[in-house]
């Protein structure tokens, strides 16, 4: 029976993104737990095919218009609110048969925080006298709000390395738990101490992960292991709606290249690793460092290297062509690039540099070595103005690149959710923090920010079109359903024609129906006038 379990709680939203749920950050504190002399065991919820559908939140009633209707073309959004998952009866009988004295709950985002304290609820009731501890980015940035939780015993804020074994120790042995970092626990008179958030100065002499811990059976990908961890913590940039940079508590470490080397042996020690994301912010900060990284995966994986990626997006005044050559030989295959916007107000309101140049540099490189391209974009944030937004995608219509149209939500502890707060712009419930429930309504609203979700949609597949079929179909009118039963990607070439032709986008249902979707006609107006004036280019 272990010591501690820790658990990796469901997930509730229109979609999961399944390989970047591994839960690396569990398997490196039960690394440190072991370490300090406990047994640990790690229940991971998500390490299931198991889903199923389930009413939408009653919060997320105002989405009816935009995701109500089923859309099987291509440029369909949201629909099927789902649960990712076990339930969570399983876990908490898991947790009462465990014989655990101390379950940590991991709660990494705000928008999934009620997941996580349904979790706590569920084996609160199994388990009345558990020892039930919360970490992760959630109960850091709102320690205050998850300790208001009955279920909550305590909160661990920062690096859960340091301060879950002392919590761990002290529960064992009834000693005081005021000097462990991080830790936030009802006083005698009910009211709160919140300590600062713990964190790892030198990332060097941390233990392993405990790898072994890991359901290996559903990380995979052809077969292999595929991993995601991290090469370093925080961010050298200030970006203000980020609450993982130099600006927070986070700072910037980088780990050795020994250190990262020593994590990938060890899986593919037992797991013969395929896949690699590296989840860092800013992954290729140090270029001499990033490359000699690259160097080691060569060296290591000599014969059979695995893809590499860096889904949270890399920086490309950072990259050279020096640099994506030793990416193109160390198995990246696809680059994935933060490019935000183009518009300087909105650079300078979200502190970021101009470096659509650079992009472009980075684009028209990779393009030369064979290197697929995602740039990703901002639209919907603070003051961001909707047209902006489509000079952004009409940008990236020039290049050769997918748009990746990432929608704002303020995410607690950056600047910008302060900005929010002050403004009275924040949603009124916490499960409102995600993209896909299109949290602010500023200078862009809300039929406008899914206007511009569907014309990224249409880009890139027009963008398929060209890549892989002889181009994109001549303007039509929109027919009243489409005959027989076309597939997706048939469906799509009619209802981009009528786009072409009149501005409207359009879904189809499961009978082959068409209607109209809700949108904005300056922005599509705009983005079709744009199309007109570029070259629209592949992304391959």
């Amino acid at each position: 029976m272990p010591d501690v379990l820790l658990i990796q709680p469901p997930i509730e939203d229109y979609y999961l993104t399944a390989k970047r749920t591994l839960p690396y950050g569990l398997a490196s504190i039960a690394g440190s737990l072991r370490k300090a002399g406990f047994s640990v065991a790690i229940m991971d919820a998500l390490a299931t095919p198991k889903s199923r559908e389930i009413s939408w939140p009653a919060e997320m009633g105002y989405l009816e218009p935009f995701y109500g209707r089923d859309d099987r073309s291509p440029f369909g959004l949201f629909h099927r609110f789902r649960h990712y998952g076990s339930s969570y009866a399983h876990i908490a009988q898991l947790a009462r048969t465990s014989g655990a004295y101390l379950i940590g709950i991991s709660s990494l985002f705000t928008a999934y925080s009620a997941s996580a304290l349904e979790t706590a609820a569920a084996i609160r009731k199994v388990l009345p006298q558990a020892c039930i501890v919360l970490g992760g980015h959630h109960p850091t940035a709102l320690p205050a709000e998850v300790m208001q939780h009955a279920a909550v015993d305590y909160v661990l804020r920062g690096d859960g390395e340091i301060g879950l074994p002392l919590l761990a120790e002290a529960l064992r042995h009834e000693r005081s738990l005021g000097d462990i970092p991080g830790l936030v626990y009802r006083r005698t008179d009910g009211s709160l101490e919140i300590g600062l958030p713990a964190v790892v100065e030198d990332l060097e002499h941390l233990p392993l992960p405990a790898f072994d811990l890991i359901d290996w059976r559903f990380y995979r990908r052809a077969g292999r292991a595929s991993v995601a961890l991290t090469a370093g913590r925080g961010c050298p940039l200030r970006c203000s709606y980020c609450a993982v940079n130099s600006a927070t508590y986070h700072g910037f470490r980088q780990r050795s290249i020994k250190a990262v080397m020593a994590e990938l042996t060890a899986v593919h020690r037992d797991n013969s690793i395929g896949f690699i994301d590296f989840e860092d912010e800013h992954l290729s900060a140090d270029r001499q460092w990033f490359q000699e990284l690259l160097a080691a995966i060569v060296d290591q994986f000599r014969g059979w290297l695995p893809e590499l990626r860096a889904m949270n997006g890399l920086y490309a005044p950072s990259l050279d062509e020096e640099t994506l050559r030793a990416m193109r030989r160390a198995g990246f295959r696809t680059l994935n690039l933060a490019l935000i916007t183009i518009s300087a107000p909105q650079l300078k309101r979200f502190r970021r540099p101009q470096i659509s140049g650079q992009v472009s540099r980075v684009l028209t490189a990779a393009h030369s070595l064979g290197l697929a391209s995602v740039a990703y974009l901002m639209v919907a944030g603070p003051g961001q103005e909707p047209l902006a937004a489509v000079h952004d995608l009409l940008f990236l219509a020039a290049r050769r690149a997918l748009a990746g149209v990432s929608v704002f939500y303020p995410a607690p502890g950056s600047s910008d959710y302060r900005w929010c707060r002050r403004e009275g712009k924040l949603p009124a419930h916490l499960s409102l923090m995600r993209a896909t429930a299109l949290p602010l309504a500023d200078a862009t609203d809300r039929i406008q920010t899914v206007t511009l979700m569907r014309l990224g949609r249409l880009l890139n597949f027009m963008k398929h079109l060209l890549d892989h079929e002889d181009g994109l179909p001549p303007p039509a009118p929109a027919p009243a359903r489409l005959p027989g039963r076309p597939d997706r990607r048939q469906a799509g070439k009619i209802l981009l024609a009528a786009f072409l032709h009149d501005g409207g986008i359009r879904g189809v249902d499961a009978e082959g129906r068409l209607y109209t979707h809700l949108i904005d006609p300056v922005l599509s107006r705009a983005f079709l006038q744009g199309l007109k004036e570029i070259r629209l280019c592949g992304s391959i």
